[in-house]
Protein backbone atom coordinates (compact mmCIF):
# COMPACT_ATOMS: atom_id res chain seq x y z
CA UNK A 1 0.00 0.00 0.00
CA UNK A 2 1.36 3.59 -1.02
CA UNK A 3 1.24 6.35 1.28
CA UNK A 4 -2.19 7.35 0.45
CA UNK A 5 -3.81 5.09 2.41
CA UNK A 6 -1.22 4.39 5.30
CA UNK A 7 0.14 7.87 6.34
CA UNK A 8 -3.12 9.99 6.21
CA UNK A 9 -2.67 11.69 9.22
CA UNK A 10 0.32 12.71 8.53
CA UNK A 11 0.20 13.98 5.19
CA UNK A 12 -3.14 15.84 6.47
CA UNK A 13 -2.24 16.74 9.51
CA UNK A 14 -4.60 19.49 11.73
CA UNK A 15 -2.62 22.26 13.30
CA UNK A 16 -3.47 22.93 16.99
CA UNK A 17 -4.83 26.07 18.38
CA UNK A 18 -1.44 27.03 19.66
CA UNK A 19 0.17 25.89 16.18
CA UNK A 20 -2.09 28.03 14.40
CA UNK A 21 -0.57 30.96 16.61
CA UNK A 22 2.94 29.89 15.90
CA UNK A 23 2.57 29.54 12.52
CA UNK A 24 0.55 32.64 12.30
CA UNK A 25 3.76 35.20 12.79
CA UNK A 26 5.31 33.50 9.78
CA UNK A 27 2.55 34.44 7.67
CA UNK A 28 3.24 36.77 4.50
CA UNK A 29 -0.28 38.82 4.64
CA UNK A 30 -3.04 38.91 6.59
CA UNK A 31 -6.11 36.66 6.60
CA UNK A 32 -8.13 36.34 3.44
CA UNK A 33 -11.76 35.54 3.27
CA UNK A 34 -12.93 33.75 -0.55
CA UNK A 35 -16.38 33.38 -1.35
CA UNK A 36 -17.97 29.84 -2.13
CA UNK A 37 -16.57 28.64 -5.19
CA UNK A 38 -13.46 31.49 -5.42
CA UNK A 39 -10.72 30.31 -7.02
CA UNK A 40 -7.67 30.33 -4.50
CA UNK A 41 -5.09 28.92 -6.67
CA UNK A 42 -5.05 26.76 -10.18
CA UNK A 43 -3.46 23.96 -11.71
CA UNK A 44 0.11 25.22 -13.03
CA UNK A 45 -0.44 29.14 -11.75
CA UNK A 46 3.44 29.99 -10.21
CA UNK A 47 4.35 31.53 -6.72
CA UNK A 48 1.19 30.07 -5.34
CA UNK A 49 1.12 30.47 -1.48
CA UNK A 50 0.39 27.46 1.05
CA UNK A 51 -3.08 28.67 2.49
CA UNK A 52 -3.77 27.95 6.27
CA UNK A 53 -7.06 28.00 6.72
CA UNK A 54 -8.75 29.26 9.72
CA UNK A 55 -12.14 29.07 8.86
CA UNK A 56 -14.64 27.14 6.37
CA UNK A 57 -12.92 24.75 3.66
CA UNK A 58 -10.22 24.40 0.43
CA UNK A 59 -11.50 22.03 -1.68
CA UNK A 60 -8.33 20.42 -3.46
CA UNK A 61 -8.43 18.87 -6.94
CA UNK A 62 -6.08 18.07 -9.69
CA UNK A 63 -6.44 16.97 -13.70
CA UNK A 64 -7.81 13.11 -15.03
CA UNK A 65 -6.58 13.65 -17.81
CA UNK A 66 -7.02 15.83 -20.24
CA UNK A 67 -10.10 17.93 -19.65
CA UNK A 68 -11.72 16.04 -16.38
CA UNK A 69 -11.25 16.99 -12.67
CA UNK A 70 -10.27 14.53 -9.96
CA UNK A 71 -10.98 15.69 -5.94
CA UNK A 72 -7.51 15.14 -4.29
CA UNK A 73 -8.84 15.82 -0.49
CA UNK A 74 -10.79 18.82 1.16
CA UNK A 75 -8.76 20.85 3.77
CA UNK A 76 -10.60 22.31 6.66
CA UNK A 77 -9.91 24.87 9.54
CA UNK A 78 -6.26 24.27 10.83
CA UNK A 79 -5.42 22.54 7.94
CA UNK A 80 -2.87 23.82 5.23
CA UNK A 81 -2.57 24.04 1.20
CA UNK A 82 -0.07 22.86 -0.97
CA UNK A 83 3.26 20.10 -1.65
CA UNK A 84 6.79 20.97 -2.20
CA UNK A 85 6.23 22.74 -5.12
CA UNK A 86 5.37 25.52 -2.48
CA UNK A 87 8.98 26.01 -1.41
CA UNK A 88 10.00 27.06 -4.23
CA UNK A 89 6.96 29.38 -5.92
CA UNK A 90 7.02 26.55 -8.62
CA UNK A 91 3.93 25.51 -10.47
CA UNK A 92 1.22 24.50 -8.69
CA UNK A 93 0.23 20.54 -9.93
CA UNK A 94 -3.24 21.00 -7.88
CA UNK A 95 -6.30 23.86 -7.66
CA UNK A 96 -7.87 24.71 -4.69
CA UNK A 97 -11.59 26.80 -4.41
CA UNK A 98 -13.01 28.12 -1.56
CA UNK A 99 -15.98 25.22 -0.06
CA UNK A 100 -20.00 26.06 0.42
CA UNK A 101 -19.11 28.00 2.97
CA UNK A 102 -16.40 29.80 1.67
CA UNK A 103 -13.65 30.06 3.39
CA UNK A 104 -10.76 32.11 5.58
CA UNK A 105 -7.88 31.73 5.69
CA UNK A 106 -3.74 32.86 6.12
CA UNK A 107 -1.08 33.09 3.19
CA UNK A 108 2.19 31.76 3.15
CA UNK A 109 4.44 32.50 -0.11
CA UNK A 110 7.55 30.47 -0.56
CA UNK A 111 9.85 32.56 1.31
CA UNK A 112 7.91 32.44 4.71
CA UNK A 113 6.62 28.82 4.04
CA UNK A 114 10.52 28.18 4.37
CA UNK A 115 11.05 30.96 7.26
CA UNK A 116 8.47 28.50 9.39
CA UNK A 117 10.22 25.37 8.58
CA UNK A 118 13.28 26.88 10.03
CA UNK A 119 11.60 29.23 12.74
CA UNK A 120 9.44 26.52 13.92
CA UNK A 121 11.23 23.23 14.90
CA UNK A 122 7.72 21.70 15.88
CA UNK A 123 5.18 23.11 13.36
CA UNK A 124 7.91 23.35 10.59
CA UNK A 125 8.33 19.39 10.84
CA UNK A 126 5.07 18.92 10.45
CA UNK A 127 4.91 20.42 7.62
CA UNK A 128 7.82 19.64 5.85
CA UNK A 129 6.75 15.90 6.01
CA UNK A 130 2.73 16.81 5.20
CA UNK A 131 4.31 18.29 1.68
CA UNK A 132 6.85 15.97 0.88
CA UNK A 133 4.34 12.96 1.18
CA UNK A 134 1.62 14.72 -0.75
CA UNK A 135 4.01 14.33 -3.72
CA UNK A 136 4.50 11.14 -3.22
CA UNK A 137 0.96 10.33 -3.18
CA UNK A 138 0.45 12.12 -6.24
CA UNK A 139 3.70 10.08 -7.97
CA UNK A 140 1.46 6.89 -6.48
CA UNK A 141 -2.03 8.07 -8.18
CA UNK A 142 -0.37 8.97 -11.28
CA UNK A 143 -2.98 11.57 -12.11
CA UNK A 144 -0.88 14.87 -11.78
CA UNK A 145 1.59 16.90 -13.37
CA UNK A 146 2.08 16.51 -17.01
CA UNK A 147 0.36 14.56 -18.85
CA UNK A 148 2.49 12.25 -21.98
CA UNK A 149 0.89 11.57 -25.16
CA UNK A 150 2.83 8.99 -27.43
CA UNK A 151 3.47 5.40 -27.49
CA UNK A 152 4.89 4.00 -24.31
CA UNK A 153 8.03 2.42 -24.29
CA UNK A 154 9.46 4.41 -27.74
CA UNK A 155 12.67 5.81 -27.00
CA UNK A 156 11.48 9.73 -26.73
CA UNK A 157 8.87 8.61 -23.94
CA UNK A 158 10.83 6.72 -22.14
CA UNK A 159 13.79 9.68 -22.11
CA UNK A 160 10.66 11.74 -20.67
CA UNK A 161 9.41 9.36 -18.18
CA UNK A 162 13.22 8.72 -16.86
CA UNK A 163 13.84 12.65 -16.70
CA UNK A 164 10.17 13.47 -14.68
CA UNK A 165 10.68 10.41 -12.46
CA UNK A 166 14.20 11.37 -11.77
CA UNK A 167 12.92 14.82 -10.95
CA UNK A 168 10.29 14.00 -8.60
CA UNK A 169 7.79 14.50 -10.85
CA UNK A 170 4.46 12.63 -10.88
CA UNK A 171 2.99 12.41 -14.80
CA UNK A 172 0.14 10.34 -16.58
CA UNK A 173 1.13 8.56 -19.84
CA UNK A 174 -2.10 7.99 -22.54
CA UNK A 175 -1.18 5.03 -25.22
CA UNK A 176 -2.39 7.24 -28.32
CA UNK A 177 -2.93 4.18 -30.08
CA UNK A 178 -5.77 3.01 -27.86
CA UNK A 179 -6.68 5.78 -25.51
CA UNK A 180 -9.77 7.86 -27.08
CA UNK A 181 -9.24 11.30 -25.26
CA UNK A 182 -5.45 10.93 -26.44
CA UNK A 183 -5.90 10.24 -30.26
CA UNK A 184 -8.27 12.69 -30.54
CA UNK A 185 -6.18 15.66 -29.20
CA UNK A 186 -3.42 14.62 -31.57
CA UNK A 187 -6.16 14.24 -34.56
CA UNK A 188 -7.30 17.66 -33.41
CA UNK A 189 -4.49 19.82 -33.42
CA UNK A 190 -2.81 17.86 -36.60
CA UNK A 191 0.77 16.22 -34.83
CA UNK A 192 2.36 14.03 -36.52
CA UNK A 193 4.22 10.83 -36.22
CA UNK A 194 7.72 12.13 -36.07
CA UNK A 195 6.07 15.09 -33.62
CA UNK A 196 5.37 12.83 -30.96
CA UNK A 197 4.96 12.56 -27.79
CA UNK A 198 3.41 15.25 -26.92
CA UNK A 199 3.23 16.89 -23.45
CA UNK A 200 0.85 18.57 -21.89
CA UNK A 201 1.63 20.66 -19.17
CA UNK A 202 -0.48 21.53 -15.69
CA UNK A 203 -1.22 25.09 -17.26
CA UNK A 204 -2.80 23.92 -20.36
CA UNK A 205 0.79 24.43 -22.61
CA UNK A 206 1.43 21.47 -25.18
CA UNK A 207 5.00 20.68 -26.62
CA UNK A 208 5.77 18.44 -29.64
CA UNK A 209 8.54 15.79 -28.82
CA UNK A 210 10.20 18.11 -26.20
CA UNK A 211 13.82 18.34 -25.00
CA UNK A 212 14.44 17.94 -21.35
CA UNK A 213 15.02 21.73 -20.92
CA UNK A 214 11.80 22.53 -22.66
CA UNK A 215 9.72 20.43 -19.98
CA UNK A 216 11.48 21.61 -16.79
CA UNK A 217 11.04 25.18 -18.51
CA UNK A 218 7.13 24.06 -18.97
CA UNK A 219 6.80 23.18 -15.27
CA UNK A 220 8.77 25.89 -13.89
CA UNK A 221 11.36 23.04 -12.33
CA UNK A 222 13.71 25.77 -14.00
CA UNK A 223 14.94 28.74 -12.25
CA UNK A 224 14.52 32.53 -13.37
CA UNK A 225 18.26 33.40 -13.76
CA UNK A 226 18.66 36.99 -13.62
CA UNK A 227 21.59 38.25 -16.23
CA UNK A 228 24.68 39.14 -14.10
CA UNK A 229 23.21 37.19 -11.16
CA UNK A 230 26.11 36.41 -8.63
CA UNK A 231 26.23 34.05 -5.61
CA UNK A 232 27.97 33.20 -2.41
CA UNK A 233 28.37 29.78 -3.51
CA UNK A 234 27.61 28.13 -7.15
CA UNK A 235 27.67 24.32 -7.45
CA UNK A 236 27.82 22.43 -10.06
CA UNK A 237 26.41 19.21 -9.79
CA UNK A 238 23.16 17.67 -8.26
CA UNK A 239 24.49 14.56 -7.08
CA UNK A 240 24.95 13.79 -3.03
CA UNK A 241 27.82 15.52 -3.12
CA UNK A 242 26.59 18.99 -4.18
CA UNK A 243 23.34 18.84 -2.62
CA UNK A 244 24.70 17.78 0.76
CA UNK A 245 26.99 21.40 -0.35
CA UNK A 246 23.87 22.97 -1.22
CA UNK A 247 22.26 21.99 2.32
CA UNK A 248 24.72 22.88 4.67
CA UNK A 249 25.53 26.21 2.80
CA UNK A 250 21.77 27.20 2.18
CA UNK A 251 21.04 26.64 6.22
CA UNK A 252 23.99 28.60 7.34
CA UNK A 253 23.02 31.59 5.26
CA UNK A 254 24.75 31.66 2.23
CA UNK A 255 23.09 32.36 -1.31
CA UNK A 256 23.70 29.29 -3.35
CA UNK A 257 22.59 27.76 -6.58
CA UNK A 258 22.94 24.39 -8.04
CA UNK A 259 23.35 23.31 -11.43
CA UNK A 260 23.20 19.70 -13.31
CA UNK A 261 22.51 19.65 -16.71
CA UNK A 262 20.41 16.07 -16.46
CA UNK A 263 19.14 15.45 -13.86
CA UNK A 264 18.94 15.48 -9.58
CA UNK A 265 20.76 12.31 -8.02
CA UNK A 266 23.30 12.14 -10.11
CA UNK A 267 24.42 8.85 -10.90
CA UNK A 268 23.30 7.84 -7.12
CA UNK A 269 20.04 9.04 -8.23
CA UNK A 270 20.10 5.96 -10.40
CA UNK A 271 20.57 3.33 -8.26
CA UNK A 272 17.87 0.37 -7.73
CA UNK A 273 18.73 0.56 -3.75
CA UNK A 274 21.86 1.52 -1.72
CA UNK A 275 22.04 -0.49 1.56
CA UNK A 276 25.55 0.54 2.96
CA UNK A 277 24.90 4.09 3.35
CA UNK A 278 24.64 4.51 7.26
CA UNK A 279 21.37 5.01 9.28
CA UNK A 280 19.61 3.21 6.84
CA UNK A 281 19.92 -0.87 7.40
CA UNK A 282 17.08 -1.65 5.47
CA UNK A 283 18.15 0.26 2.75
CA UNK A 284 17.25 3.11 0.67
CA UNK A 285 16.58 3.77 -2.85
CA UNK A 286 19.12 6.32 -4.59
CA UNK A 287 16.01 8.24 -5.75
CA UNK A 288 14.66 8.31 -2.52
CA UNK A 289 17.76 9.32 -0.84
CA UNK A 290 18.83 12.18 -3.68
CA UNK A 291 14.80 13.54 -3.52
CA UNK A 292 15.44 14.02 0.50
CA UNK A 293 18.27 16.20 0.45
CA UNK A 294 17.02 17.76 -2.85
CA UNK A 295 13.75 19.05 -0.45
CA UNK A 296 16.02 19.80 2.28
CA UNK A 297 17.93 22.16 0.05
CA UNK A 298 14.58 23.67 -1.32
CA UNK A 299 13.38 24.08 2.54
CA UNK A 300 16.71 26.03 3.37
CA UNK A 301 16.16 28.27 0.23
CA UNK A 302 18.90 26.83 -2.11
CA UNK A 303 17.69 27.86 -5.94
CA UNK A 304 18.43 24.32 -7.81
CA UNK A 305 18.23 24.82 -11.83
CA UNK A 306 18.10 21.36 -13.61
CA UNK A 307 18.27 20.70 -16.73
CA UNK A 308 21.11 23.53 -17.05
CA UNK A 309 24.55 22.42 -18.11
CA UNK A 310 27.46 24.69 -17.29
CA UNK A 311 29.68 24.94 -20.38
CA UNK A 312 32.65 26.72 -19.58
CA UNK A 313 34.61 28.00 -16.19
CA UNK A 314 35.65 31.20 -16.33
CA UNK A 315 38.92 32.22 -13.64
CA UNK A 316 39.98 35.07 -16.12
CA UNK A 317 38.25 38.11 -14.23
CA UNK A 318 38.36 39.86 -10.86
CA UNK A 319 34.88 37.63 -10.28
CA UNK A 320 34.48 33.37 -10.69
CA UNK A 321 32.40 32.89 -13.29
CA UNK A 322 30.26 29.76 -15.16
CA UNK A 323 29.03 30.51 -18.91
CA UNK A 324 25.92 28.13 -19.09
CA UNK A 325 23.78 26.98 -21.95
CA UNK A 326 21.49 29.81 -23.69
CA UNK A 327 23.70 32.49 -23.45
CA UNK A 328 23.75 32.93 -19.92
CA UNK A 329 26.22 33.24 -17.00
CA UNK A 330 26.29 33.43 -13.12
CA UNK A 331 28.75 34.66 -11.02
CA UNK A 332 30.47 33.32 -7.55
CA UNK A 333 32.15 34.07 -4.54
CA UNK A 334 33.20 30.23 -4.72
CA UNK A 335 32.18 27.61 -6.82
CA UNK A 336 32.47 23.88 -6.18
CA UNK A 337 32.59 21.44 -8.74
CA UNK A 338 30.95 18.06 -7.73
CA UNK A 339 30.05 17.20 -11.45
CA UNK A 340 30.24 13.77 -10.71
CA UNK A 341 31.37 11.06 -13.70
CA UNK A 342 29.70 10.43 -16.76
CA UNK A 343 28.98 6.88 -17.80
CA UNK A 344 31.45 4.96 -19.54
CA UNK A 345 30.45 3.95 -23.08
CA UNK A 346 32.25 0.55 -24.42
CA UNK A 347 33.61 0.34 -27.85
CA UNK A 348 30.55 -1.21 -29.23
CA UNK A 349 29.47 -0.06 -33.17
CA UNK A 350 26.32 1.30 -33.50
CA UNK A 351 25.96 1.68 -29.76
CA UNK A 352 24.17 5.11 -29.80
CA UNK A 353 22.23 3.71 -32.34
CA UNK A 354 20.14 1.81 -29.45
CA UNK A 355 20.43 4.25 -26.48
CA UNK A 356 17.27 4.66 -24.88
CA UNK A 357 15.82 1.86 -27.72
CA UNK A 358 17.08 -1.16 -25.65
CA UNK A 359 20.52 0.13 -23.85
CA UNK A 360 19.93 1.57 -20.83
CA UNK A 361 22.72 2.87 -18.33
CA UNK A 362 20.55 2.59 -14.98
CA UNK A 363 17.99 0.63 -13.71
CA UNK A 364 14.80 1.93 -12.98
CA UNK A 365 11.05 1.37 -12.03
CA UNK A 366 10.33 2.13 -15.86
CA UNK A 367 12.98 0.04 -16.94
CA UNK A 368 12.08 -2.71 -14.81
CA UNK A 369 8.29 -2.37 -16.40
CA UNK A 370 9.31 -2.57 -19.52
CA UNK A 371 11.77 -5.47 -19.31
CA UNK A 372 9.13 -7.54 -17.50
CA UNK A 373 9.07 -10.92 -17.82
CA UNK A 374 12.06 -11.20 -20.58
CA UNK A 375 15.52 -12.16 -20.77
CA UNK A 376 18.01 -8.87 -20.57
CA UNK A 377 21.78 -8.61 -19.69
CA UNK A 378 23.73 -6.13 -17.36
CA UNK A 379 27.37 -5.51 -17.59
CA UNK A 380 29.67 -4.36 -15.04
CA UNK A 381 30.69 -6.00 -11.73
CA UNK A 382 30.95 -2.91 -9.18
CA UNK A 383 28.33 -2.16 -6.54
CA UNK A 384 26.09 -0.11 -8.90
CA UNK A 385 26.01 -3.00 -10.92
CA UNK A 386 25.26 -5.26 -8.12
CA UNK A 387 22.67 -2.98 -6.91
CA UNK A 388 20.89 -2.96 -10.42
CA UNK A 389 21.08 -6.61 -10.63
CA UNK A 390 19.19 -7.28 -7.08
CA UNK A 391 16.62 -5.00 -8.10
CA UNK A 392 16.06 -6.22 -11.89
CA UNK A 393 16.48 -9.89 -11.54
CA UNK A 394 13.01 -10.63 -9.87
CA UNK A 395 10.56 -9.19 -12.37
CA UNK A 396 12.48 -10.42 -15.12
CA UNK A 397 13.09 -14.27 -16.69
CA UNK A 398 16.91 -14.82 -16.69
CA UNK A 399 19.48 -12.19 -16.73
CA UNK A 400 23.12 -12.22 -17.96
CA UNK A 401 25.72 -11.01 -15.79
CA UNK A 402 28.89 -10.04 -18.28
CA UNK A 403 31.83 -9.12 -15.90
CA UNK A 404 35.97 -9.04 -16.78
CA UNK A 405 36.68 -10.34 -13.54
CA UNK A 406 36.00 -12.44 -10.54
CA UNK A 407 33.38 -10.44 -8.46
CA UNK A 408 34.79 -10.69 -5.37
CA UNK A 409 37.58 -7.98 -6.70
CA UNK A 410 35.32 -5.21 -7.72
CA UNK A 411 31.34 -5.83 -5.61
CA UNK A 412 30.99 -5.92 -1.92
CA UNK A 413 30.42 -9.22 -0.43
CA UNK A 414 26.96 -8.77 0.72
CA UNK A 415 26.16 -7.89 -2.99
CA UNK A 416 27.70 -11.28 -4.21
CA UNK A 417 26.21 -13.51 -1.55
CA UNK A 418 22.70 -12.19 -2.34
CA UNK A 419 23.07 -12.51 -5.94
CA UNK A 420 24.56 -15.85 -5.68
CA UNK A 421 21.25 -16.83 -4.16
CA UNK A 422 19.53 -15.85 -6.78
CA UNK A 423 18.10 -18.29 -9.32
CA UNK A 424 17.54 -17.00 -12.52
CA UNK A 425 20.98 -15.19 -12.53
CA UNK A 426 23.87 -16.15 -15.42
CA UNK A 427 27.13 -14.75 -14.50
CA UNK A 428 29.42 -14.81 -17.43
CA UNK A 429 33.67 -14.33 -16.53
CA UNK A 430 36.11 -12.89 -18.38
CA UNK A 431 32.92 -11.77 -20.88
CA UNK A 432 32.70 -8.74 -23.00
CA UNK A 433 30.61 -7.27 -25.29
CA UNK A 434 31.05 -7.09 -29.10
CA UNK A 435 28.51 -6.27 -30.66
CA UNK A 436 24.88 -5.69 -31.06
CA UNK A 437 21.62 -6.48 -33.46
CA UNK A 438 18.37 -4.54 -33.78
CA UNK A 439 15.37 -4.78 -35.89
CA UNK A 440 13.90 -2.26 -39.01
CA UNK A 441 12.04 -0.25 -35.77
CA UNK A 442 15.77 0.66 -34.27
CA UNK A 443 15.23 -1.32 -31.10
CA UNK A 444 17.52 -4.26 -29.51
CA UNK A 445 17.28 -7.69 -30.65
CA UNK A 446 20.37 -8.98 -29.47
CA UNK A 447 24.07 -9.22 -28.63
CA UNK A 448 27.11 -10.93 -28.95
CA UNK A 449 29.61 -11.88 -26.42
CA UNK A 450 33.04 -12.65 -26.29
CA UNK A 451 34.41 -15.22 -24.44
CA UNK A 452 38.48 -12.98 -23.43
CA UNK A 453 40.14 -16.09 -22.67
CA UNK A 454 39.78 -18.39 -25.98
CA UNK A 455 37.39 -15.64 -28.23
CA UNK A 456 34.55 -17.95 -28.59
CA UNK A 457 31.49 -15.87 -28.66
CA UNK A 458 27.79 -16.53 -27.55
CA UNK A 459 25.13 -14.85 -29.35
CA UNK A 460 22.08 -13.88 -27.12
CA UNK A 461 18.64 -13.12 -28.35
CA UNK A 462 17.39 -9.83 -25.91
CA UNK A 463 15.72 -6.89 -26.48
CA UNK A 464 17.18 -5.32 -23.20
CA UNK A 465 20.94 -4.13 -21.95
CA UNK A 466 22.00 -2.33 -19.04
CA UNK A 467 25.63 -1.02 -19.16
CA UNK A 468 27.39 -0.17 -15.45
CA UNK A 469 30.92 -0.57 -16.65
CA UNK A 470 31.94 2.69 -14.34
CA UNK A 471 32.20 6.34 -14.85
CA UNK A 472 34.88 9.32 -16.49
CA UNK A 473 35.45 12.12 -14.62
CA UNK A 474 33.25 14.86 -15.98
CA UNK A 475 35.42 18.03 -15.62
CA UNK A 476 36.01 18.73 -19.68
CA UNK A 477 34.04 22.06 -18.63
CA UNK A 478 36.88 23.11 -16.51
CA UNK A 479 39.54 22.77 -19.14
CA UNK A 480 41.75 25.66 -19.08
CA UNK A 481 41.06 26.79 -15.27
CA UNK A 482 41.84 23.85 -13.06
CA UNK A 483 44.36 21.45 -12.69
CA UNK A 484 43.48 17.61 -13.33
CA UNK A 485 45.40 14.72 -13.27
CA UNK A 486 46.41 12.38 -16.21
CA UNK A 487 43.11 10.78 -16.19
CA UNK A 488 41.15 13.92 -16.16
CA UNK A 489 40.30 14.08 -12.07
CA UNK A 490 40.27 17.41 -10.69
CA UNK A 491 43.13 18.16 -8.40
CA UNK A 492 42.99 19.17 -4.77
CA UNK A 493 45.22 20.20 -1.62
CA UNK A 494 47.87 21.97 -3.17
CA UNK A 495 47.03 25.12 -0.74
CA UNK A 496 45.47 26.16 2.43
CA UNK A 497 42.34 24.53 2.39
CA UNK A 498 42.33 20.56 1.01
CA UNK A 499 39.38 20.51 -0.84
CA UNK A 500 40.30 23.70 -2.92
CA UNK A 501 41.91 23.65 -6.04
CA UNK A 502 44.99 25.38 -7.80
CA UNK A 503 42.83 28.39 -8.40
CA UNK A 504 41.80 30.20 -4.98
CA UNK A 505 37.77 30.01 -4.36
CA UNK A 506 37.52 27.35 -6.77
CA UNK A 507 36.93 23.76 -4.96
CA UNK A 508 36.67 20.05 -6.00
CA UNK A 509 34.58 16.81 -4.28
CA UNK A 510 33.11 13.89 -4.97
CA UNK A 511 33.67 11.41 -7.56
CA UNK A 512 34.86 14.10 -9.58
CA UNK A 513 37.98 14.69 -7.37
CA UNK A 514 41.61 13.01 -7.76
CA UNK A 515 41.70 10.52 -5.19
CA UNK A 516 38.22 10.75 -3.69
CA UNK A 517 37.12 7.66 -2.37
CA UNK A 518 34.17 6.38 -4.48
CA UNK A 519 31.48 5.83 -1.97
CA UNK A 520 27.78 8.25 -1.33
CA UNK A 521 28.79 8.62 2.08
CA UNK A 522 32.07 10.07 1.75
CA UNK A 523 30.46 12.55 -1.48
CA UNK A 524 28.05 13.85 1.49
CA UNK A 525 31.03 13.98 4.03
CA UNK A 526 32.93 16.58 1.42
CA UNK A 527 29.65 18.24 0.53
CA UNK A 528 29.94 19.31 4.63
CA UNK A 529 33.48 19.59 4.78
CA UNK A 530 33.75 22.32 1.87
CA UNK A 531 31.41 24.28 3.26
CA UNK A 532 33.44 25.18 6.35
CA UNK A 533 36.33 25.33 4.14
CA UNK A 534 34.48 28.12 1.93
CA UNK A 535 33.62 29.74 5.41
CA UNK A 536 37.59 30.05 6.30
CA UNK A 537 37.80 31.21 2.60
CA UNK A 538 35.09 34.32 2.41
CA UNK A 539 36.26 35.23 6.04
CA UNK A 540 40.02 35.37 4.79
CA UNK A 541 38.92 37.78 1.75
CA UNK A 542 36.88 40.24 4.45
CA UNK A 543 39.91 40.32 7.13
CA UNK A 544 42.42 41.08 4.17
Amino acid sequence: MGVATTRQHQMWPVLERTQIETARRFASGPEQHFEPGDTLYAVGASDVPSWLVLAGEIQVYRRDGLSQEAAVTTHGAGQFSGEVNQLAGRPSIAGGRAGPEGCTALPFDAPHLRALMVGSADVGELVMRALILRRVGLIEEGGAGPILIGVPGSPEVVRLQGFLTRSGYPNLMLDVRVDDEGHALVERIGVLPDELPLVVCPGGEILKRPSDGEVAACLGITPDIPPGACYDVAVVGGGPAGLATAVYAASEGLSVIVLDGRAMGGQAGASARIENYLGFPTGISGQALTGRAFNQALKFGAEIAIPVAVERLDCSGERLALELTGDRRIEARAIVIASGARYRRPDVPELATFEGAGVSYWASPIEARLCAGEEVALVGGGNSAGQAVVFLAPQVKRLHLIVRRDLSETMSRYLIDRIAALPNVEIRVDTEIVSLEGDRDGGLTGAVFRQRRDGATHHCPLRHLFLFIGADPNAEWTRGCVETDAKGFVVTGQGALPLETNVPGIFAIGDVRAGSTKRVAAAVGEGAAVVAQIHALLAAREDA
